[in-house]
């Protein structure tokens, strides 16, 4: 009589030494498989699973079956085998969600009536955070949401992202980038984003920044130096700029604008008080088609003021508020005539604590006389006042009376919210007041403070 055989020695003719291989079974061709996993599927349906017939029996048998005849007692077998099913039943799982997604694009394909197109163009004009959520919808929601058009005009002020996805969103655009908008306007909220997140703009020769027409940035105090001035100097074609908490040089952003800029936005970071001298502002010959002008909280001087006006020919809109060194000496020089015929609309002159109130009135004066005369609204306000002589005075005087007749045109601003009583007293009597509603020249001071 033969020896019984050790059951654990017969079961290791089922093992393989390679761990992701299973027992031999009989080799199958993809028709076959095919073949197999339709006919499970067309399997019909069951009235109960607690049913003998049930196919959670079936189940169950079977891969008790598969156990036993693979080695049940081995655990590295038994791990193998469960991996294995969780993987087939996984895949099946996959099919059937990318039937019923592809199903149900195709709904969505037939039932949407705008075409491809349109669709496009619809979501090219929406904003980039409604765009990520249309995106997420469905796939043919998706794939219209993909389009490098729709990429065009990036803004992501209204939700706070790293650096990644801007540069993601940039190589989205590719060729039909035109404007790009990223940074917290809130200077309470600290951004996601780190350096080097304009670096996309210079690759491949700076290729994508060459077809950037509007950049505006919003309180990035840790923006790399390089990096933006590698960016603005790859950014050819460049019309609008708007840096708000500006650290970098200001000479050093002025010398690297294009040609074709015509509206500038410059602000400097609230409380950096870094010297940055400011040299020459040659920019206003290099950039003779500027409209629009805003340096705020810069240490510029009158010279530099009035080179701005008479450099800049065809400047619509001057804002030079918080600049503390400024004393309105220039709005005597720009009354001379090289610089009468300025288009110059608008002018603001908010927060200047050393601006004087004689030179307002002279440049007031001018106007008068038909100087300047495309200028509509003029804003020179201020915590204080105007300094009259060595002293703040938070009532000047103002020819308003006479400018309301001869220039019924002109929008006045000179609010001036210290009361009077609290601001050194001033030897000018109290402005007249204006007839026109078109003006506008108000003190907090109340009617009893003296002047």
């Amino acid at each position: 009589m033969e020896p019984s055989q050790n059951p654990r020695k017969r079961l290791c003719r089922f093992q393989n030494p390679n761990p992701n291989s299973l027992p031999n079974v009989p080799s199958f061709e993809q028709s076959h498989v095919d073949l197999t996993i339709s006919s499970f599927l067309s399997l019909p349906d069951l009235p109960s699973l607690s049913s003998p017939l049930s196919l959670s029996s079936s189940f169950d048998r079977a891969v008790e079956k598969l156990f036993d005849s693979s080695g049940g007692d081995d655990d590295s077998v038994q791990d193998l085998l469960t991996a294995r099913a969780l993987q087939l039943s996984s895949l099946l799982q996959d099919s059937t969600k990318r039937f019923f997604r592809n199903r149900a694009s195709l709904h969505n394909s037939n039932s949407w009536p705008l075409c491809h197109d349109l669709t496009v163009k619809v979501f090219s004009m929406v904003d980039t955070k409604s765009l990520m959520q249309v995106s997420a919808c469905c796939t043919m929601f998706r794939k219209c949401a993909m389009d490098s058009f729709c990429y065009s005009h990036i803004d992501l002020t209204s939700v706070d992202v790293r650096s990644s996805v801007v540069c993601r969103m940039i190589l989205n655009a590719g060729k039909e980038l035109r404007s790009l908008k990223f940074g917290c306007p809130d200077r309470s909220t600290n951004s996601l984003l780190s350096e080097g997140c304009l670096d996309t703009l210079t690759y491949q020769g700076g290729f994508l920044g060459k077809l950037l027409g509007s950049l505006h940035i919003y309180n990035l105090k840790w923006l790399d130096e390089d990096s933006l001035y590698r960016a603005l100097l790859v950014c050819i074609k460049l019309t609008d700029l708007k840096i708000v908490g500006l650290v970098q040089s200001l000479d050093s952003v002025l010398n690297r604008l294009t040609r074709k800029c015509q509206h500038l936005f410059l602000e400097k970071e609230f409380g950096y008080d870094k010297p940055y001298p400011i040299c020459g502002l040659s920019f206003e010959i290099n950039c003779p088609y500027m409209t629009s002008l805003s340096l705020i909280g810069f240490d510029l001087s009158d010279r530099n003021a009035y080179l701005i006006i008479k450099g800049l020919r065809k400047l619509k809109y001057l804002n030079l508020s918080r600049t503390k060194i400024i004393t309105g000496r220039f709005l005597r020089d720009v009354c001379h005539d090289d610089c009468i015929d300025s288009l110059l609309e608008t002018l603001i002159l908010r927060d200047c604590d050393s601006l004087e109130e004689r030179d307002v009135c002279l440049f007031l004066n001018s106007l008068l006389t038909g100087n300047f005369r495309f200028i509509r609204h003029i804003d020179v306000s201020n915590e204080a006042g105007l300094i009259y002589g060595n002293k703040t005075c938070s009532k000047p005087v103002f020819p308003l009376e006479k400018l309301n007749e001869e220039r019924p045109g002109i929008t006045f601003v000179a609010e001036f919210r210290t009361p009077a009583s609290s601001s050194s007293s001033s030897s000018s009597p109290s402005p007249s007041p204006s007839s026109s509603s078109g003006y506008s020249s108000s003190s907090s001071g109340t009617d009893d403070d003296e002047d």
